[in-house]
């Protein structure tokens, strides 16, 4: 099973070029290769939507609190369901998808049950908000083979909003 974190703050140009090489490592994977996300917009969606595109069956981690779905922005709303049309299988995993803890938390346990994590990383150390450098050290302690993508190009926004992150 192969799964992706990474980056959420990423510029418009850089999500193609992400999208581009997320291709790239799935198409050298066989087919039934599964792949697994935690459910949201961002990376999530275009890993979806790229396993989906290439026939991987897709796996979806999706919180369990309370409702199915987080209370979010529409977007995070239309992700979600828009994973779960794309999921050959749907799993569900309690924790608050509010909760920065919590959910990296799950993105531990998302790792740790996979045998390769793609990871959209610029290689810059975790900090409050963003845990990428984080989940890449948790995978490499475990063993746990990590491709880095970060394509020739790629680049961060300068100031993140979590509600402005779209994947078209």
């Amino acid at each position: 099973m192969i799964t992706a974190v990474g980056h959420a703050d990423l510029t418009p140009a850089t999500w193609e070029l992400v999208r581009t090489e997320l291709r790239a490592h799935l198409r050298g994977l066989p087919p039934h290769v599964p792949s697994l996300v935690r459910a949201g917009a961002g990376l999530p969606l275009a890993f979806g939507r790229v396993t989906h595109e290439l026939g991987h069956p897709l796996m979806v981690l999706i919180p369990e609190h309370g409702d199915s779905f987080p209370s979010g922005d529409e977007g995070e709303l239309r992700a979600h369901r828009e994973l779960l049309a794309l999921a050959a299988q749907i799993r569900m995993l309690p924790f608050d998808p509010l909760d920065r803890d919590a959910c990296v938390s799950a993105d531990e346990r998302l790792v740790a049950g996979c045998s390769r994590l793609l990871a959209v990383w610029d290689g810059s150390p975790s900090s409050g908000q963003d845990a990428t450098a984080h989940m890449v050290a948790y995978a490499r302690a475990r063993g746990i083979a990590v491709d880095v993508v970060w394509p020739a190009g790629a680049a961060r926004e300068r100031a993140r909003h979590a509600a402005s992150v779209r994947v078209s």
